[in-house]
């Protein structure tokens, strides 16, 4: 029998070794940000959590421990007989807790007794957490990116995707953040990740990506949604040159009606971000408009919020932006097959970048 290790590498390279990564937290806690691939084996849950902190404060730190050992001993059993019942002599698990303390070294000690050759994370999540707060805010991130521009639906998430499915390096942001990236952007019943796990997950594909070849990104403001893009990735992303797509607004009226079908289902969340718009002459647009949904005219909606609203923004973004331009792709229309098309010249520039 032996004692388990420990370790302070959270690198990805370093993370990958391990057969599994445990996080003994509690569900609220890992649900809030965790190690990307970590699976999440409380060793107290959030009530037992609670229930062993109230004793504490209330009655006494021996009782409060004594509460807390029964908890955790039966937590751990239960783990042994489910979760990793499967597991063979061989298996090699990290543990790690908040600060690397009580939690994560019982359930270390008792994988150690096992047999598995168990370490766990010094420090915690604290130390996973000061380490991607150091690659999104403090250091260079050594790689290039090359943004993909256009307007308000001209299919650049799409687009993004078929670049990926070609072998690109590419990151979606608004995936990340689940949010497309607009006033209509948020993806019901899907609410956005905590600012932590947003930042979790980008440092993690980061990490993955090849400095030696160039990754696109969507061309996004410095927020999606409510997540906000660290100062690293921002700084990156402010000298990153662009690739350009260009469509005709009944095409992108068309595509974003079809790309959007959570909001035009839901009149309440369409009047509310319709009233959110900076529209002139105000009421009287804003009136005609809840005419065309009312009435189902949601492609000539589309169109008149594209060119009253997105176009009018994007044009005075373009012109104050002197990132340099690799190309512009002009697309008659934004079906599957012109996306595909648009991919591919996408995917030439990239290999000239």
């Amino acid at each position: 029998m032996s004692n388990p290790g420990v370790t302070e590498a959270v690198d990805h390279a370093s993370l990958t070794q391990y057969d599994m990564i445990i996080d003994v937290r509690s569900p609220g806690e890992f649900a809030e940000d965790h190690i990307p691939g970590a699976v999440n084996l409380p060793v107290l849950d959030n009530d037992e959590r609670a229930i062993v902190g109230t004793t504490y404060v209330q009655e006494s730190r021996f009782l409060a421990r004594r509460i807390g050992a029964a908890l955790v001993a039966k937590n751990i059993g239960r783990y042994l007989g489910g979760a990793l019942a499967d597991m063979g002599p061989n298996f090699r698990p990290l543990v790690y807790c908040w600060r690397g303390g009580q939690r994560s070294n019982s359930m270390a000690l008792v994988l150690a007794q096992v047999g598995w050759r168990t370490l766990v994370l010094q420090g915690g999540y604290k130390t996973y957490r000061r380490a991607v707060q150091r690659r999104l805010y403090d250091i260079d991130l050594g790689l290039r990116f090359v943004l993909l521009d256009g307007g308000t639906g001209c299919g650049k998430t799409a687009i993004l995707n078929r670049v990926k499915a070609m072998g690109g390096q590419v990151i979606d942001l608004e995936g990340i953040a689940r949010h497309r990236g607009s006033l209509f952007g948020a993806i019901a019943g899907m609410p956005q990740p905590s600012q932590k796990w947003f930042e979790s997950c980008l440092a993690d594909q980061l990490q993955r990506m090849d400095p030696k070849r160039p990754v696109l990104l969507e061309a996004e403001s410095n927020k999606i949604g409510n997540r906000t893009l660290p100062p690293s990735m921002w700084k990156a992303m402010e000298a990153a040159p662009r690739i350009q797509l260009s469509a005709p607004v009944d095409a992108r009226s068309a595509y974003l009606v079809g790309a959007y079908p959570d909001v035009i289902a839901d009149r309440d969340l369409l009047e509310a971000v319709l009233s959110r718009l900076e529209v002139y002459p105000g009421r009287k647009q804003l009136a005609n408009w809840r005419s065309l949904a009312d009435a189902g005219e949601f492609q000539e909606l589309a169109r008149q919020v594209v060119e009253r609203h997105y176009d009018p923004s994007y044009a005075r973004h373009s012109r104050n932006d002197h990132r340099p331009k690799l190309g512009v792709i002009e697309m008659a229309g934004i079906d599957e097959a012109r996306r595909e098309a648009a991919a591919a010249q996408v995917m030439g520039m990239l290999s000239e970048a």
